[in-house]
């Protein structure tokens, strides 16, 4: 198995740390990781995005030319990433913020409305986490508890509040996702 992920959008919307968070969740789960950043230089209110490439083996190359799954955070990400995605890949959007759908029909597209979400429970700056608790669940590449556990060594025992709202902004990204890509069991 060898799976790469996409996490694009603006600077500030917590793209990298999706990936960081996602990348030390399958490396405490055993699994083979690279992570690979790149940003603008005014990193705030710029570009941002990260590959995220998980698998059982070794992996030679960082390089996502056809990810299969694409966490797109606004429009321009969404225009940019979107025809990379693998066939029968995955697309995930952020659509309090992203209004239109990918072109292809060849992907599955998950419409999270992950601001609103977010916004909801108190703070819009989680909507990163609530979008990445819809990806875990439709995924299936780390298990909810590695996710968490690294969002809770990421932010350190000090930010008790931000853990909790983290904890819940997953769960609402979680259980928003109905039909996940593969078969519960």
């Amino acid at each position: 198995m060898l799976l790469k992920t996409v996490f694009s959008g603006f600077g500030g919307q917590g793209v990298l740390m999706m990936g960081y968070v996602l990348a030390r969740s399958a490396m405490d789960a055993g699994l083979q990781v690279t992570y690979m950043p790149t940003y603008g230089a005014e990193i705030r209110g710029g570009t941002a995005h990260c590959t995220v490439s998980i698998g059982d083996e070794e992996i030679a190359s960082p390089i996502a030319s056809r990810p299969e799954f694409l966490v797109a955070m606004n429009a321009p990400s969404l225009a940019a990433f979107e025809s990379n995605v693998a066939p029968d890949g995955a697309v995930f959007l952020n659509s309090s913020i992203v209004k239109d759908s990918p072109r292809r029909r060849d992907v599955t597209v998950f419409p999270i409305p992950a601001a609103e979400i977010a916004y909801d429970l108190g703070n819009t700056r989680a909507a990163n986490i609530v979008i990445m608790g819809a990806f875990i669940r439709a995924t299936a590449l780390v298990s909810p508890d590695y996710f968490i556990g690294s969002i809770e060594a990421v932010l350190g025992g000090k930010k008790k509040a931000a853990i909790e709202l983290n904890r819940k902004a997953f769960s609402a990204g979680y259980e928003f996702v109905k039909t996940p890509l593969h078969k519960e069991g």
